[in-house]
């Protein structure tokens, strides 16, 4: 019998020592589940960001696109006006003419001195 007691006494401490590591190991384990969902929570908020920039570049592009666009038309306008012998035009018209073009001039200096700031 008293063999017996020992395996059993012996069984209950393996099992206590058990459960002691299981519980020791398990704020670990929290901790290192949190963690990992937190890194997946912001690796896919980089993701939207990173796809939310992308698409503001390409609006912005676009923009820029739409703002030529308009000035080219707005140009060969005033110019086909000019020609209209009775259109009477007084200065206004070559005025604003110099304004588009000295804009369109300084735009295209911005967007060079900004793409030669993003090469180096």
């Amino acid at each position: 019998m008293k063999f017996r007691r020992k395996t059993i006494r012996k069984g209950v401490e393996i099992l206590r020592t058990e459960w002691f590591f299981t519980l020791v190991s398990l704020p670990s384990v929290v901790t290192g589940l949190v963690l990992w969902l937190s890194q997946r929570k912001i690796v896919k908020k980089s993701e939207e960001m990173a796809a939310r920039e992308k698409q503001r570049e390409e609006y912005e592009c676009m923009l820029l696109k739409s703002v030529n666009a308009a000035l080219s038309l707005g140009k060969a306008t005033a110019k086909a006006v000019q020609r209209i012998p009775d259109a009477h035009c007084n200065g206004d018209m070559q005025a604003a003419l110099d304004y588009a073009q000295s804009i369109k001039h300084e735009q295209e200096e911005f967007m060079a001195t900004k793409a030669v700031e993003n090469i180096v």
